[in-house]
């Protein structure tokens, strides 16, 4: 934490704004106005930590859009100048909480709308369950654009299980949807009651139930060491060979070697993904011609009303910062 107002100009660096939205969704101009200078990367810095830390190097601030640019012990000791990160959202895995205090940089998250991301599954569904991959696809025959016409037959929801790995806020959200379809629904997590379950509306099964059991499978969980790899290859050849994967929460939950195999092998029906191992997601990485596919840039939480929460507070935490009295500040939880 910072003891006292921070009198000098500070050097302010905002990260991954893709889409070039950062400054017209807050009021950045007060930081200015107090003499702060602002520089805005649209670009992805890549994954070379010489390039990243000759990018940051000149910065007192960074704001970290979620976890596209990981903030990690190799690079903060890197980073001599840097005082303060702004990480969107209220937890960040990708920023070493346990060197940021020992390095004197503190750690500020922002406030977070649940209902994008979950909304966002059910774009994924939608798209996975009708066929919009081959019907919208680029070139393709049923791509309405070019001319062709419908191709293929999709499937309703009505009567069909939804699976929930992982009943939390956005599971929970995604769940009642699905009971609103008129879809039987069914959950597990390694710690989910039976309660909590018959709160939400849903039933409780057991893991492999869960997998082998379910025509769609969304995937909520929070990556940890618990979570990472859990949707392996045993976990995949559970699964019915026309059911749908879900993944809008972390990449790494799911195997994405035995994914690519499975789907190629035509073991499960589709994986509808919008987070990916490494992110980007490189141009030759095997999911891109994997069959029976719909893949989203990880954009299940970027929407305007998303941005405008996540930049706003950006400001408001480096002005309070700067104050002398940080607000939001993330830490690790104790043990």
């Amino acid at each position: 934490m910072t003891d006292g107002a921070q009198t000098n100009r500070l050097t302010i660096a905002i990260l991954d704004d893709y889409q070039g939205v950062a400054r017209e969704l807050a009021d950045w101009s007060r930081l200015e106005a107090a003499g702060h200078e602002i520089t805005v990367f649209r670009e992805h810095l890549g994954h070379d930590d010489d390039a990243v830390v000759a990018a940051l190097e000149p910065f007192d601030v960074v704001v970290a859009m979620r976890e596209r640019t990981p903030l990690r012990a190799e690079r903060l000791e890197r980073l001599p100048n840097l005082k303060l990160i702004v990480s969107t959202g209220r937890r960040n895995a990708s920023i070493d909480l346990k060197t940021t205090p020992l390095k004197g940089v503190t750690v500020c998250g922002t406030g977070y709308l649940p209902a994008p991301a979950a909304e966002h599954a059910w774009a994924l569904i939608h798209a996975a369950t009708r066929r919009l991959d081959a019907e919208l696809g680029s070139g393709g025959a049923g791509w309405t654009r070019d001319g062709g016409w419908q191709t293929t037959v999709g499937r309703g929801l009505e009567g069909r299980r939804l699976g929930v790995l992982g009943l939390g806020n956005l599971g929970s959200r995604v769940a009642r949807v699905g009971l609103a379809f008129g879809m039987e629904v069914v959950a597990w997590s390694e710690n989910l009651t039976e309660e909590r379950a018959a709160e939400v509306g849903v039933r409780r099964v057991e893991k492999d139930e869960l997998f082998a059991g379910s025509d769609i499978l969304s995937v909520h969980l929070v990556l940890s060491k618990r979570s990472r790899g859990l949707v392996g290859a045993a976990e995949l050849a559970l699964m019915k060979p026309d059911s749908v994967l879900v993944n809008t929460s972390r990449g790494p939950i799911i195997d994405e070697a035995a994914l690519v195999e499975a789907l190629r092998a035509g073991r499960i029906g589709c994986a509808a993904l919008d987070v990916y191992d490494v992110e980007p997601l490189p141009a030759d990485h095997p999911l891109r011609t994997a069959p029976r596919t719909v893949l989203t840039p990880h954009i299940g939480y970027v929407t305007r009303e998303q941005y405008e929460v996540f930049y706003r507070d950006a400001v408001e935490d480096i002005e309070a910062w700067a104050a002398g009295s940080p607000v939001r500040v993330m830490e690790l939880p104790p043990r």
